[in-house]
């Protein structure tokens, strides 16, 4: 199962997002709320529930101590996001103070995230929160580029309007560079694109030379439940929103298996490819002898 990090080139709605593409997949889940500004979703969602002794920072004194003690600390720090415990979460920093303590946390973690998806099957998604750049890279505390560089696909969350896609332009390049230089490669890099404005995905695709790999609709409501919490809004269970995000998981899982598959199987070379069009061209026309 896909490793998913998502983030945004500002608030775009990447908790939301997350959450509902946690929420919505049919195959047990896992959300990593790695914001290094801070997560939201203990005091938003949760409603408070669950406090500081659980959580992101308290892996930083584990993997010191060495893998063992990571994993076991970070299966005892996931709460449950429904009774039948198939949607996990691993609670946020409750202060961007702590970020620093997590940078060399980072790989170790993407290490578990990936044992999440490849052996115990999760579909797992990282909040990864705004994008933070310095001279051009990703920094080294404000983002955890590690967990980005380790993911099967890393999905910028923008809208579709002018202010969105501005924003984006400036940190796409900086992104897909960093991914090609020290990632997985550049082609991890996706759109996943919230319905709100005026341009469509083939537009926005367009204009951010990126392929969007998915779309949710523009649903205020479900989102602001998602990320305050509260009391959840009339029909929530069978929202277009949470309709969407199912076929998004797919979307997402189809896109990670191309990209494997590609790079188990790359392209032929260009001067191979040309041999083999020959050959194909001999063959549809017969080749005669004598």
């Amino acid at each position: 199962m896909p490793v998913t990090a998502l983030v945004s080139a500002k608030s775009c709605g990447v908790t939301a997002t997350a959450l509902a593409l946690t929420l919505a997949s049919k195959r047990s889940s896992l959300l990593a709320e790695c914001d290094p500004a801070g997560g939201t979703i203990r005091a938003g969602l949760l409603g408070g529930q669950v406090n500081a002794g659980f959580g992101l920072y308290h892996l930083a004194r584990a993997e010191r101590t060495g893998p063992e003690a990571l994993a076991n600390a970070f299966a005892s720090h996931l709460c449950h996001l429904d009774e039948a415990g198939h949607r996990k979460l691993l609670p946020g920093l409750t202060d961007p103070a702590q970020a620093a303590a997590l940078v060399r946390t980072w790989p170790a973690l993407a290490d578990v995230l990936h044992v999440m998806a490849q052996q115990a099957g999760h579909d797992v998604y990282i909040d990864a929160g705004r994008l933070a750049l310095e001279a051009g890279h990703l920094h080294p505390t404000l983002t955890p580029a590690p967990l980005l560089y380790r993911a099967d696909m890393v999905l910028l969350v923008v809208r579709g309007t002018e202010q969105s896609l501005a924003l984006a332009r400036h940190v796409v390049p900086s992104l897909r560079t960093a991914l090609h230089e020290q990632g997985s490669g550049a082609d991890a890099l996706g759109l996943l694109l919230i319905e709100d404005g005026v341009f469509r995905a083939h537009q926005v695709g367009e204009a951010l030379a990126t392929p969007v790999i998915a779309v949710l609709p523009y649903a205020p409501d479900v989102a602001h439940y998602l990320t305050a919490g509260g009391r959840p809004p009339r029909g929530y269970g069978r929202s277009e929103l949470l309709r969407h995000a199912r076929t998004a998981t797919e979307q997402i899982e189809v896109a990670a298996t191309r990209r494997q598959l590609q790079q188990q199987y790359p392209p032929a070379a260009p001067q191979l490819a040309g041999i083999l069009q020959r050959l194909t061209q001999h063959t549809d026309g017969g080749v005669r002898h004598g």
